[in-house]
């Protein structure tokens, strides 16, 4: 008997759970790889089953969908069609004659190598969120917005009693509206985007009024909260000694410049601070898979430009569940079928499709609003470490470009070690080009995470579990 093809699924968020689903359903054998130890992603992150929460859907958006996702993984998986492996930390994968091979760290320490061999592989390996230094901005207590709706959902926890969340994008709400709810008192939420820009882009957005409604949700659910809401503002620098103690905050004018006489106070002993979400594409680099912008490429079934390889979510441009669980859906159809030999058939997913270009292009429009400010750079002190890993401040980087003539980011990284850390510039490269005055250029890495060097020299020797699954 042929045995099944067998489709590798790196990501377990929405669209990493919709292309399993897809794909599973349709007579593939599908491996689905994440590094949580659940199903859900960041999105539907639950809390630790010892915590015994009573109301987790009270965390969580679109519930209903995250319970039918999670009943159809449980069928697949007790009809051995899935096989789902939980801390599974993907570091590369590698394109084979006959296929691919996916090479993980299994566990908390991530040092015990583990190879997933497949057909295909389908990355759904989500967003990671984009924070732009300031002074201060490495003090405890200034975490990331994802980073407190993290430590909430996942381990039922507050980050602290009075809270700022600042910086722009759509996070900023449902965080802070998540905060408050779980009983922190939200003192502030500090967004730098001009309300104009909604207005100038009005157009596009009424199209969609599911998300208007979801956005005026959180604005009202705050209302109630007592939550001040704060357009055009942007915190300078966040205060304290031994942890966040306050911050400043300034009105900025249509520059994005501080207004003089436009700064006030506010004490908090903790900030949550996003500019946005960039996707994850390092294991695509590592591929070769082309990129649009910071996005992986892909055709109108999810494809990348490398034979075997779809993306779908996060990864192929920032733009929410709903559009990661139809680009999901649509990618696992096509594996499914392409995978199987058969040509696909896009009427099958035109829903999905629909669904797609609708939701693409209002996050289109939705981007073009939320940008941070123009001079955001400009307040950013010499002192100020931009690159947390190696601790080089902004005074090097600009030294770097005015002093040694630095004219591209890759060559500030190799003068200033900006970059060369733990995270590979994955937290810094977007502050570190801003000061620096450089694009933002992605680089391509082999290696997705670090690896120890055993486990490199062992690469072609490792096993298992999920060894040739």
């Amino acid at each position: 008997m042929t045995e099944p093809p067998r489709l590798a699924v790196i990501g377990a968020g929405p669209a990493g759970l919709a292309a399993t689903l897809a794909a599973a359903a349709r007579g593939v054998r599908v491996t689905l790889v994440d590094a949580g130890q659940g199903p859900g992603g960041q999105f539907w992150r639950q809390p630790a089953p010892e915590l015994r929460a009573r109301r987790p859907q009270a965390l969580h958006h679109q519930w209903r969908t995250w319970k039918r996702l999670r009943t159809g993984l449980d069928t697949h998986l007790t009809a051995g069609r899935v096989t789902y492996l939980t801390d599974h930390h993907v570091w590369c994968v590698e394109r084979e004659s006959a296929g691919f091979t996916v090479h993980a760290l299994l566990g908390p320490e991530q040092e015990r190598p583990v190879s997933v061999r497949a057909d295909g592989v389908l990355l759904a390996t989500g967003g990671y969120e984009k924070v732009l230094p300031f002074p201060g901005w490495t003090l405890p207590g200034v975490i990331t917005a994802g980073g407190a709706q993290a430590m909430l959902k996942g381990g039922l926890v507050l980050p602290g009693r009075t809270a700022v969340v600042a910086g722009t994008g759509p996070l900023l709400l449902p965080v802070a509206t998540g905060l408050a709810s779980a009983g922190a008192r939200v003192v502030a939420v500090v967004d730098s985007t001009d309300p104009r820009a909604f207005v100038r882009r009005a157009g596009v957005l009424v199209r969609e009024p599911t998300k208007l409604a979801e956005g005026a949700g959180y604005a009202a659910r705050l209302l109630r909260y007592g939550v001040k809401a704060v357009m055009c503002h942007a915190v300078l620098e966040a205060h304290g000694t031994e942890r966040l103690e306050g911050v400043t905050v300034a009105a900025l004018d249509r520059r994005g410049r501080p207004v003089p006489g436009g700064t006030r106070y506010i004490t908090c002993d903790t900030l949550a601070v996003s500019h946005g979400l960039l996707p994850h594409t390092d294991l695509a680099d590592g591929l070769g898979c082309g990129l649009d912008g910071s996005a992986v490429r892909v055709d109108a079934e999810q494809r990348t430009d490398v034979p075997g390889v779809w993306a779908a979510g996060e990864a192929t441009g920032i733009g929410g569940a709903t559009l990661s669980l139809a680009e999901g859906h649509i990618a696992g159809r096509s594996a499914a079928a392409r995978l199987r030999g058969i040509l696909p058939d896009p009427a099958s997913w035109a829903p999905a499709a629909r669904t797609r270009t609708r939701l693409r292009t209002f996050f289109t429009a939705l981007d073009s609003v939320y940008t941070p400010p123009a001079r955001w750079a400009e307040q950013v002190t010499d002192d100020t470490v931009v690159c947390r890993c190696e601790e080089v401040t902004a005074g090097a980087v600009r030294e770097a470009v005015g002093g040694l003539g630095a004219g591209d980011l890759r060559t500030v990284k190799l003068l200033t070690r900006a970059g060369m850390g733990w995270c590979q510039g994955r937290v810094c490269e977007a502050g570190v080009a801003g000061v620096a005055g450089c694009p933002p250029t992605p680089g391509r890495r082999l290696l997705a995470r670090p690896v120890p060097l055993g486990v490199l020299a062992e690469a072609g020797d490792e096993g298992g579990a999920g060894g040739g699954a």
